[in-house]
């Protein structure tokens, strides 16, 4: 129960920021306010402070105009102070991320009359490793051996040295923290990774530059905020090393998901393997070139010269068993003399995600080889680490333990990958829960031929029940859209979010009826698709010349046959995707507008979300079909695939919510103020004709509806 002096306090910043800022207090707001503070007040605690109730955690649907950001803040901050928690902000985007870190917080702060302190906190990789800027200002050559290994390492030149020493300035004397996000200008990907390192890189306390280490720099601003502003990817990464790695542990922590309908996808992503048999020859090849310089580095520390010895065996067990891998793969994707001429590429998914013997009993013979070259390649870089420590004495120089670590700790962490996508290949899925995706994937890369392997979860809902919403203190998950059909299963299913939880949809402070949605006459079913795209040249043709349009479709051959056909002086209007930078295409259009001229953008799924234009910027959005996804997916092929199997309806149960929300976050860049109105067209018929677009229609926002040209009642 939130207990009234917590409760009072909440209320008193909510007045004072909105006299603050001069803003209007919103329904909407008010609700969310209550309902996370009602939720995260009434968290039962042990007398050591720890979570005993498992109603823990709140999921809000709170559309454009809410007000969201500042309505979790203010409700979750206070009581994350009074429980002795930290609060941390993930967001899926950089430009809400932005938006949090350089508006929001500092309004709050400036404003609310509470007392707390915030910081960023980004990956190992987002920083500069201030011993390899160190070691290339100081002229000091690169292992050459780790070199050959990550080839984007040998480029570089003037222009890598140039900015190295640009960068070196700047964080020597403190105009610059060592992020590569805060650099004025684009780093080439390249050039950083030369400068960063990975976690299994890091050298962290013994490093003699830890003192100066922008990351962990970093990490110390961290454990003093209340708040912390992380991303999706960030959380998701912490928890899969335990938590508490790179974050603070999740039990002392109450956290916000924005954009939480990302979070599934991000967590899928997250355990998706791969394996690329022909770069993996490649490396194992330079390895055994290397062997040499390996020895005569490491081999007069005993135990390095002992486990050095197991990787000539490692590498004639693997290269043979490989290859056979490479032509397997060929044979099963029904390639077995490669790519045909013209073919750039060609995907073999498993059905229900089940290996044919043949390449199970082959993977089950590779994941012992990799299991034990992990092992050796680990024992290895803990001796190198061990060597770096005054204390410790291996019998190893520091000099050649700091100069060899980077290359064992990179061929570790592709051994592991290696033994993690052969482990998904080998064993067998639990009976009675759904299988993973597995396929393969024929490539070129120039002439060289690729094979890949990839598995993937085809759902994250028991990882994330487990690792998240189980070891969390509380947890709020907002988004403009979480619900499909006007429901919440579709996220529960897949973020494996419980019943027990509070659920609400808030309610909006627009008002839809500015907005006209119509089904046009020229509206067909695109599976005539010749007629289809007739229908949208010709409607796009009777676009009113001073209109600011958003067209959005469904596929990029589409898109680009449109653009293609329409007149000369027509297609002089329109901003096509791809042809410029978003933020360019975005600047253009505005810039057309504001001088009261038309525009026109034509844009693919990504722009159905994360798009602002208000006010005259955008009076109509024109949806040239229901946004399905594609079928060729290999994750989605594969649940389809095991929903069907237990007797469901893979269309209804995904397909149609997955469009349903996609569906609403297009619609949704409409309107994006109170004052704002317009129109929007959608031009695919089944919408009428398929017993599912009732439901599609009755899940968007109480628009005025126009059929044919005809108003609803």
């Amino acid at each position: 129960m939130l207990d009234e002096a917590l409760k009072g306090e909440i209320q008193a910043a909510y007045r004072r920021v909105l006299e603050g800022l001069e803003l209007t207090p919103r329904y909407g707001q008010r609700l969310m306010i209550a309902e996370i503070a009602r939720t995260l007040g009434g968290i039962e605690v042990d007398d050591a402070g720890k979570r005993v109730g498992n109603e823990h955690v709140c999921v809000l649907e709170a559309g454009t105009g809410t007000g969201k950001t500042l309505a979790y803040l203010l409700a979750a901050l206070p009581v994350a102070k009074a429980r002795g928690k930290r609060l941390v902000i993930a967001t899926a985007t950089v430009a809400l991320q932005e938006q949090v870190l350089h508006q929001d917080l500092p309004a709050l702060k400036a404003h609310s009359g509470l007392d707390f302190g915030y910081a960023l906190a980004k990956g190992r990789g987002r920083y500069v490793c201030v011993a390899r800027l160190d070691q290339t200002l100081e002229g000091v050559e690169e292992n050459p051996t780790l070199s050959l290994f990550e080839r984007e390492l040998a480029s570089g030149g003037d222009d890598f040295q140039a900015l190295a020493a640009s960068l070196g300035e700047a964080y020597g004397n403190g105009r610059w923290e060592g992020d590569r996000d805060s650099w004025p200008e684009a780093i080439d990907d390249a050039h950083w990774r030369r400068l960063t390192v990975d976690h299994r890189q890091c050298t962290n306390r013994r490093c003699g530059h830890f003192g100066a280490c922008a990351f962990f720099r970093a990490r110390r601003d961290l454990e003093q905020a209340d708040i912390i502003v992380a991303n999706h990817d960030l959380v998701l990464a912490d928890l899969s090393l335990g938590g508490g790695v790179v974050l603070p542990d999740p039990g002392d922590c109450i956290h916000v998901f924005d954009e939480a309908h990302h979070l599934p996808d991000k967590a899928i992503n997250h355990f998706t393997h791969r394996f690329a048999v022909g770069a993996a020859l490649a490396w194992l090849r330079t390895l055994k070139k290397s062997l040499t310089e390996l020895n005569q580095a490491l081999a007069v520390q005993p135990t390095l010269a002992r486990l050095l010895a197991t990787l000539p065996q490692a590498i004639e067990a693997l290269e043979p068993r490989l290859g056979e891998a490479f032509a397997l793969g060929h044979q099963l994707a029904g390639r077995p003399e490669g790519l045909a001429d013209g073919e750039e590429a060609r995907q073999h998914r498993f059905e229900m995600g089940r290996v044919p013997e043949p390449l199970r009993e082959l993977a089950g013979a590779l994941l012992v080889i990799f299991a034990e070259l992990s092992r050796t390649l680990e024992s290895m870089a803990d001796i190198l680490r061990e060597s770096l420590d005054p204390e410790k004495h291996t019998g190893l120089p520091k000099e050649q333990a700091e100069a060899w670590l980077p290359l064992v700790a990179l061929l570790h962490g592709r051994a592991l990958e290696a033994h993690a996508l052969w482990q998904a290949f080998s064993e067998a899925d639990p009976e009675g829960e759904p299988p993973r995706a597995r396929w393969l994937t024929l490539e070129r890369f120039g002439a060289d031929p690729e094979l890949t392997f990839s598995a993937s979860p085809v759902s994250a809902a028991h990882t994330l029940a487990k690792t998240l919403w189980g070891a969390t203190f509380g947890a709020v998950v907002t988004s403009a859209t979480l619900t499909a059909l006007g429901r919440f299963e579709r996220l529960q299913e897949r973020a494996g979010l419980a019943n027990r939880y509070r659920y609400q949809r808030l309610p909006s402070p627009f008002d839809y009826s500015r907005a006209v949605l119509s089904v046009p006459r020229e509206a067909v079913d695109p599976a005539d698709r010749e007629g289809h795209e007739r229908a949208i040249v010709d409607f796009v043709k009777a676009l009113d010349e001073k209109e600011a349009v958003l067209a959005l479709f469904s596929s990029r051959a589409q898109l680009r046959a449109v653009e293609k056909a329409l007149p000369r002086g027509l297609s002089r209007r329109v901003l096509a995707q791809d042809r410029l930078p978003k933020r360019e295409l975005i600047t253009r259009h505005r810039a057309r507008v504001d001088a009261g001229e038309g525009s026109i953008i034509f844009g693919l799924a990504s722009f159905a979300e994360g798009i602002d234009l208000p006010g005259e910027y955008l009076t109509h959005v024109v949806i040239t079909r229901l946004p399905f996804a594609v079928p060729d997916d290999p994750v989605g092929a594969t649940l389809a695939e095991w929903i069907e199997r237990q007797g469901g309806n893979p269309f209804m149960r995904i397909s149609v919510p997955d469009a349903s929300i996609k569906l609403v976050q297009a619609c949704g860049r409409l309107i994006r103020k109170e004052a704002d109105v317009g129109r929007i067209t959608l031009l695919d018929r089944r919408v009428l004709t398929r017993r599912y677009g009732r439901a599609l229609l009755d899940a968007l926002p109480p628009f005025v509806r126009e059929i044919d040209g005809v108003r609803q009642a």
